[in-house]
């Protein structure tokens, strides 16, 4: 009696048979479906850095502090983050190309609310909800790119689709400063318009239908993820920005207990929305971590640099960006390079050698001599970010390819997820570092962000030794 009641008299839900083909795309239709997600990709990232070129000039107009207009970026963030679990589980029920196509609509119809606002409520509200635009593209793309290339040309397509977050971040300043020169900040909003508008055509014409699944959407588990990372990073976010220590404690703390009650949950499900069941494999689980660590190291650079600039060194403002440009570009030229030999070497080879490399570049930056010229900035920046562009598709394909074909949602979730969490430890850790070590501090965030990477390095390392085998049982 008892055992007829536990059973579940129900069958297994099946998966839903696709027209994808195991090997992906060819020819024309794999340039056409891979142009869908560079623009959407390209959407989300380049409207992310425009906006904190343009935060100075919006505060301005829409009359509010400096410090209140940081919600333009937070909301933004804090929405991505909090949606892209959930968006990814979605995507493996509902399909990862109709989840794309959904992201699209939501962010261009919150681009011209965030155009249209004149008061940060709005403002923040619109961002919020192009966040979850955001989200929605990032939690499938990459696997969207799993679908339309062959196994054998994977890493070609995750550095191509690296390669266009690069362009995203080293266009967006340049961007933002050319529409601000001849128009208000609200045209950088705009703008999204057309190129969202040749994402959707693309994607609703070249996107390959992704498997569906019959299972249901589990919306406990979803809300219990928003409530855990939603707290987690607003207490993250006050600690390194040195807000009330009362309340950022009360925050983290809340978000860890429902991450754990989140983490006990998904133990007794079979395709849970947090992703333990691919945490538990080693493949997985190792390149996860080396992919929070790499953007640990990278945020060390990213954040400290404009402050070593500017006041060590005594660039301005303008030479600062350029100064920092060769890391993008040197993602962006190297990632052709990167995409052959992902398909051909381990990922624990390349990214290892990569996280190396800008672990020697970041300790380079930190030796320079007092009055270093541009050149001698530039090219150990470039070095830093070539060995970045190297670590981090092996790292993304790792994560892609060690999670079983029905579970490419969740680890195409999962692969934002370690950069969003690496990043915001790193600003947390930057923070620290500033209130601890006044003295020269962004220098000595350059020596925090070699070590970080260099145990990033011997991490990926670790990959290329044989698997353990199991010890004979005694008797």
């Amino acid at each position: 009696m008892s055992s007829a009641i536990s059973e579940d008299p129900r069958p297994p839900a099946p998966d839903i048979s696709a027209p994808v083909r195991p090997d992906g795309l060819h020819g024309a239709a794999r340039q056409r479906a891979m142009l869908a997600i560079a623009l959407s990709v390209l959407l989300s990232t380049l409207d992310y850095a425009v906006a904190n070129v343009a935060l100075p000039t919006i505060a301005h107009d829409i009359h509010c502090s400096a410090a209140d207009s940081i919600w333009v970026i937070n909301g933004y963030q804090l929405a991505t983050l909090i949606g892209l679990l959930p968006l990814a589980s979605l995507g493996e029920i509902r399909g990862q190309d109709r989840i794309c196509r959904i992201g699209l609509v939501v962010f261009i119809i919150a681009s011209a609310l965030c155009a249209a606002s004149d008061s940060l409520p709005q403002l923040a509200g619109a961002r919020v909800l192009q966040g979850l635009g955001g989200a929605c593209i990032m939690s499938v793309n990459a696997s969207l790119v799993r679908a339309i290339y062959p196994q054998s040309l994977l890493g070609k397509g995750i550095a191509l689709n690296g390669l266009v977050v690069a362009l995203g971040v080293a266009l967006g300043p340049t961007i933002a400063s050319a529409v601000l020169s001849v128009a208000s900040w609200r045209w950088i909003f705009l703008i999204n318009l057309p190129l969202g508008g040749a994402a959707l055509l693309f994607a609703s014409t070249s996107l390959p239908r992704t498997p569906r699944s019959a299972r249901r959407f589990d919306l406990a588990s979803a809300a219990l993820s928003m409530l855990a990372l939603g707290p987690l990073f607003l207490g993250l976010d006050r600690f390194a920005h040195h807000g009330a220590i009362g309340l950022s404690l009360v925050l983290v703390a809340l978000g860890a207990a429902c991450l754990a009650w989140l983490v006990r949950r998904q133990l007794s499900i079979a395709e849970p929305l947090l992703p333990v069941d691919l945490l538990r494999l080693g493949e997985f689980r190792s390149a996860f971590t080396v992919g929070v660590l790499g953007f640990v190291s990278s945020n060390f650079f990213i954040i400290a640099m404009p402050f070593f600039f500017e006041a060590s060194l005594h660039r301005s403002a303008v030479q600062t960006g350029l100064l920092i440009t060769p890391w993008p570009l040197a993602i962006v030229a190297i990632s052709p390079l990167v995409g052959r030999l992902a398909d051909r070497h381990s990922a624990g080879l390349l990214s290892s050698v990569g996280l190396l490399i800008t672990a020697t570049g970041f300790t380079l930056l930190w030796q320079m001599p007092s009055n270093p010229s541009d050149f001698d900035i530039a090219w150990r920046i470039a070095l830093a970010g070539s060995g970045f562009g190297l670590f981090q598709a092996p790292n993304n394909r790792a994560m892609l390819t060690a999670a079983p074909m029905r579970r490419s949602g969740g680890a195409s979730g999962m692969i934002p997820v370690a950069r969003l969490l690496g990043q915001t430890i790193g600003a947390m850790l930057v923070a620290l570092v500033f209130g601890l070590l006044p003295y020269e501090s962004a220098r000595h965030c350059l020596a925090f962000g070699a070590l970080v990477g260099l145990t990033g390095a011997l991490l990926s390392a670790r990959r290329l030794l044989p698997p353990r085998r199991p010890q004979p049982v005694a008797g």
